[in-house]
């Protein structure tokens, strides 16, 4: 290898016209804005959604629905899911962010009756559905409510 033949690798930099360097560069004197208006000038940048003084869309639409701010989120189970635990397990919150089935606490635990439990197992929950409850409670498992 020679000194002539070293160069940079490929990608690692980058070529950037030069602005305002004279007529022959193709980018000189008004360095590619153009003639006057609020674009031309420094620091003139629009926000997004201006519409030059229009009302803009995201306020002429109307405005729909309503979000709860206190509504509380729970951590919903299945019965399925139930089915990971062996049987005479203590589930709860905790268990169940253990298990890696929920990622974090939220709420609490909500268990809905959705598929089938076939271990007596007793759960600790916030909010049990009466089809769940029944499931649980026919195997010989024990459902707590918070």
């Amino acid at each position: 290898m020679k000194l002539h033949e070293l160069a940079p690798a490929n990608g690692s930099t980058a070529v950037t016209k030069r602005k305002g360097r004279g007529v022959g560069s193709g980018n000189g004197k008004t360095g590619g804005r153009g003639h006057k208006g609020q674009k031309a000038r420094s620091g003139g940048s629009i926000r997004l959604g201006f519409e030059g003084g229009q009302m803009p869309l995201q306020r002429r639409l109307p405005k729909r629905g309503f979000h709860n701010i206190f509504a509380k989120k729970y951590v919903v189970v299945t019965l399925d899911d139930l089915n990971t635990f062996n049987a005479g397990d203590v589930v709860d919150i905790n268990a169940v962010i253990t298990a890696g089935i929920a990622p974090r606490a939220l709420n609490g635990l909500k268990v809905i009756g959705t598929g089938s439990v076939d271990k007596a197992i007793t759960v600790k929950a916030v909010k049990v559905t009466a089809g769940a409850k029944e499931k649980i409670e026919t195997v010989g498992g024990k459902v707590e409510v918070m």
